[in-house]
């Protein structure tokens, strides 16, 4: 992966803020919701956006659903509701909710170290001084190690070799790390996590918060503790229960032809052709990353959000509790903020969960979300918010990078509120 691909993407996607089956839902089809139609419309033929797949629901119920523009103008492919994209960091959720879910049975604790789980993390170094002469570096002991709850709030120290440059991103790549985060043909998930645990840290655990590969060692612990690959896991207790039937880590054979293409911000209209994407396609590896390598639908990902704005339950199947639920959205680490080390120190309006960003007060100018309201983003320009107050979900699927489209999505939502209001 290229500095070039991996530009401006984090800290843009952060200030932004069915299978042909969506009868089988109350999609409401009120005239206040074309307005909706007119914004999206304008922005496909603005360039803003290739096009893609939106969908609103509120109290449960879907509100809104469609498809706009093109996955391949070449060919004349339309977008369709049943497409499946690459969700990249939306995977996190499902992870971060399992992680609770083994909590709720007693198997783990947050506060837990994460060498209880993954024994290479107990020898884990924090990075001292580095030479950038030849890369060459020192470390120290950690103060305290890594526990579950600092892989939640990236406060662990891991990162992201793609999202640094200089000192940090010279030590992932001498230290062969700069490909993880959505899939591998070369390490299995434990090898991953162990390759992980073998880098240096950039920080003391729980002194800063930074974006990393957190959720990577998150998915082997639930490997470890449910003794199934995560996979089977999600599977069992996330996809099956809420009905999910289009998310994979690898999509089969008979549902490929449904995954979008990738498209460049700078020619939005134009596929990205890059063996790099291709790894939903890649069947038999044992390669689970918790942190990027699903992909889904508009509607299954919609329906896990319901479940969680519904206190942790969809159509009457719950995969976590009320208090579990309660749990995302708590505000960590207000220390840390104030020392301006925490979750973007500049934006009052926001604070961190477990694994969220979280909305700390309500200000129509900076969103129409409520205080409370939680979400995240893909990579590849997917997004999604849960406002458990107003009880809405928005979930927006397009394939784009690099992610500068943040205003589309401030906007998108103030068109959406307004509509539903």
């Amino acid at each position: 992966m290229t500095k070039t691909f991996f530009s401006l993407v984090f800290f843009m996607f952060l200030n932004a803020f069915l299978f042909g089956q969506s009868a089988a839902y109350d999609v409401s089809t009120g005239s206040s919701l074309t307005v909706i139609d007119n914004y999206l419309t304008e922005n496909i033929e603005k360039g803003i956006i290739s096009g893609g797949v939106f969908l609103v629901a509120e109290k449960g119920k879907i509100k809104y659903f469609k498809s706009f523009g093109f996955d391949d103008q070449s060919i004349d492919k339309h977008y369709k509701n049943d497409n499946i994209f690459r969700i990249a960091s939306m995977t996190k959720s499902l992870t971060i909710v399992s992680i609770l879910q083994l909590m709720e049975k007693g198997k783990l604790d947050l506060d837990d170290p994460v060498s209880n789980y993954i024994p290479s993390f107990k020898k884990t170094m924090v990075l001292d001084h580095f030479n950038s002469s030849d890369s060459t570096y020192t470390t120290v002991k950690q103060k305290k190690e890594i526990s579950i709850r600092n892989l939640l709030t990236h406060t662990s120290g891991i990162y992201y070799g793609g999202f640094e440059s200089d000192n940090l991103r010279a030590i992932y790549i001498k230290n062969d790390l700069m490909g993880f985060g959505l899939s591998s043909d070369k390490w299995t998930t434990e090898q991953m996590v162990d390759k992980i645990a073998a880098a240096p840290l950039a920080f003391q655990p729980g002194s800063e918060w930074k974006y990393g590969l957190n959720m990577e060692v998150l998915g082997r612990i639930i490997e470890v503790v449910s003794k199934s690959n995560l996979d089977v896991y999600f599977k069992n207790y996330i996809i099956e229960p809420l009905g999910m039937t289009d998310t994979y880590f690898y999509i089969p054979k008979e549902k490929q032809e449904r995954l979008v293409k990738m498209h460049a911000s700078d020619t939005v209209q134009n596929v990205v052709d890059s063996p790099f994407f291709n790894y939903p396609y890649m069947l038999g590896n044992n390669h689970f990353a918790g942190g990027g390598g699903l992909s889904s639908t508009t509607l299954d990902y919609a329906v896990f959000c319901m479940a969680l704005a519904n206190n942790g339950s969809f159509n009457k199947n719950r995969i976590l509790k009320k208090k579990s639920v309660k749990l995302l959205s708590k505000i960590q680490f207000a220390d840390l903020d104030k020392d301006n080390k925490g979750f973007q120190s500049d934006l009052d309006e926001m604070g961190f969960g477990l694994g969220y960003w979280v909305l700390k007060k309500e200000n129509m100018s900076f969103s129409p979300l409520s205080e409370g309201s939680y979400g995240w983003a893909g990579y590849f320009n997917t997004k999604y918010y849960i406002d458990p107050k107003k009880d809405i979900v928005i979930v927006g699927m397009t394939q784009m990078i690099p992610i500068d489209q943040h205003s589309f999505w401030q906007e998108l939502n103030q068109t959406i509120y307004k509509a539903i209001d």
